[in-house]
């Protein structure tokens, strides 16, 4: 579930009597709550009570049982096949596979449910390369990678509303001091010297492995929160501050006062690094993959052989994954006909989130409870919003894929991306913008999120755009929310210290392993018997390289297993 980089472009308004012509939209907004359906999991529970399960009347056989269909899942059925397994089923609780990686539709018109985009993985991620190139987004030409220049995010990439105007860039740069230019320098420096200190990799188990134990660099930086080191380096400056806090927000949903500063480091020495203006990197952005849809566009592809031939069986609910002696029980219900039904197979992948796997992993291992009750998870909210004409524009840079808005008065706001930026059409043209709100600051964003009517986030968004755009409400027709109450692991003080423990004290590894005619070895995965965890939870923070990879390991864990 991220946005800092994502897919937008809402284009500069060519003539006032093109939006004349436009049919003005309905005095409140139309839409609603949609994308994924909340309820299904807690009326589930109701239904069935606390006590032990009836028994399922319907047994079915397979090898190998993947529970959840995110990111994580789906990877896992791609190792299983690249591995020559292909009897498999891959369960999924809502009627479409993705995870924190869906897309939709607004009008029509593809759009993000969440996650929207994919920075050009770097060295520590083969998996995710490997997996681009199977797609058809990169090639070698004449000994060098090259991407499809149709998915790479096109310019302008970025932009913030600050002090009344448009400025190129997230970061702010319009009229600031000495002492911000000279706190942007320091932290630059410092996020250089860390990284030569210790390896940031993403995914960050590829450091576990190579070193058998969390670097101690690593150990220090996630012992307390990124604001108190911000603190102790004398890094106060409001618009970095300002700066980090979004950034934070944006990958972790939560601010620096919540995360580590393991992971506010990691957030920029693991990929792109941190370049003041005036540095010579200053302005040169990492190359981001994108698409209307978000990164729904990889999902989808991954899932669709699995629906064609039936082993993706998507509105069923996992209530129970038992080890016994001789094989895996998984009981679902399967809400399509409304019935309970048991999988037996030799070994299950749990692609879940902790918090669920824990609930439903019989008897659950010590360090599944532990987990479960040590993480935290940030709500988040996925506004989509249709638009029949362009907006009006404040003056400065230029509409792009990535806005925000400096100060943003909605709590967690972190502005929006357009749908529309990724076309080739240069005509104006309706389009969905895409307005994201992490709650994790919030002590209560949970119920919030669950209580409070659609109107209710409807009305703040509208809100707080009004100010860089005061003719939305007129050109707006309809705004979609999707909600997610537990979207992402929240990487609080102690986190990596305690998974990268856990990951290498159960790996499952079980030596060197050979697919399509290529050695590779299994990474470090918390498992038991015939139980593997693949989810960004394992993690601690939830991008599509990291679950992606845990789930690709747990694949080939699960073949070589069998």
């Amino acid at each position: 579930m991220q946005r800092r980089h994502f897919i937008a472009s809402t284009t500069t308004l060519v003539s006032t009597g093109l939006v004349g012509c436009q049919p003005a939209p309905p005095p409140d907004l139309p839409g609603g709550f949609t994308g994924i359906n909340l309820m299904r999991g807690h009326a589930l529970r109701e239904r069935l009570g606390t006590g032990p399960l009836p028994t399922p009347h319907t047994v079915r056989h397979t090898r190998v049982v993947i529970a959840g269909a995110g990111v994580a899942g789906l990877a896992a059925a791609r190792g299983l096949q690249l591995a020559g397994l292909h009897d498999f089923v891959l369960l999924e609780l809502e009627d479409q596979p993705g995870g924190n990686s869906r897309g939709g539709k607004v009008g029509g018109m593809a759009c993000p449910l969440g996650a929207h985009y994919l920075p050009l993985p770097g060295d520590d991620a083969p998996e995710v390369q490997d997996l681009l190139e199977e797609l058809g987004l990169r090639q070698r030409v004449a000994g060098r990678w090259q991407y499809d220049e149709r998915h790479l995010c096109h310019s302008p990439q970025e932009r913030l509303f600050f002090q009344g105007h448009w400025q190129e860039g997230l970061l702010p740069t319009q009229d600031i001091g000495a002492n911000t230019q000279a706190q942007y320098r320091q932290f630059s420096q410092a996020v250089e010297r860390l990284h030569q200190q210790a390896h940031f990799a993403m995914p960050a188990l590829k450091t576990w492995q190579a070193r058998q134990r969390l670097h101690p660099t690593h150990q220090q930086l996630d012992a307390l929160p990124f604001a108190q080191w911000l603190e102790q380096q004398g890094l106060n400056d409001p618009y970095l501050r300002w700066y980090l806090d979004y950034c934070c927000r944006d990958d972790y949903g939560a601010s620096t006062t919540q995360v580590s500063a393991w992971a506010g480091i990691h957030y920029f020495a693991s990929r792109h690094g941190f370049h003041a203006p005036g540095d010579s990197a200053h302005g040169e952005r990492e190359g981001v993959l994108t698409w209307p849809e978000g990164n729904g566009w990889i999902t989808q592809r991954l899932a669709t052989p699995l629906q064609t031939d039936g082993r993706l069986q998507p509105a069923t609910s996992v209530l129970r994954i038992a080890q016994e002696r001789h094989n895996v029980q998984v009981d679902v219900f399967n809400h399509a006909t409304h019935t309970l039904e048991r999988w037996q197979a030799q070994r299950c992948i749990v692609a879940l989130p902790v918090f669920i796997a824990a609930r439903v992993v019989q008897p659950t291992p010590p360090f599944l409870r532990e987990a479960a009750q040590r993480l935290r998870w940030a709500p988040w909210l996925v506004a989509n919003i249709q638009i029949v004409a362009p907006l009006q524009d404040r003056p400065g840079a230029a509409p792009a894929w990535d806005n925000v808005l400096y100060g943003d008065t909605n709590l967690g706001g972190l502005g929006y991306v357009d749908a529309g930026h990724q076309r080739l059409d240069p005509r104006t043209a309706p389009t969905v913008l895409s307005y994201y709100q992490a709650l994790g600051d919030l002590p209560d964003g949970r119920a919030q999120l669950l209580q409070r009517p659609w109107t209710h986030w409807r009305d703040a968004i509208l809100s707080t755009l009004d100010t860089p755009h005061p003719d939305l409400r007129q050109r707006a027709v309809r705004m979609d929310i999707t909600r997610y109450g537990h979207a992402m692991s929240i990487p609080v003080p102690g986190t990596q210290q305690f998974l990268s423990q856990i990951g290498l004290s159960t790996p499952a590894n079980q030596g060197p392993y050979r697919a399509n005619g290529e050695r590779t070895a299994l990474r470090p995965l918390p498992a038991t018997a015939r139980l593997a965890f693949a989810h960004s939870d394992w993690a601690g923070y939830s991008v599509l390289e990291e679950a992606f990879t845990r789930g690709h390991h747990a694949g080939l864990w699960a073949s070589t297993a069998l």
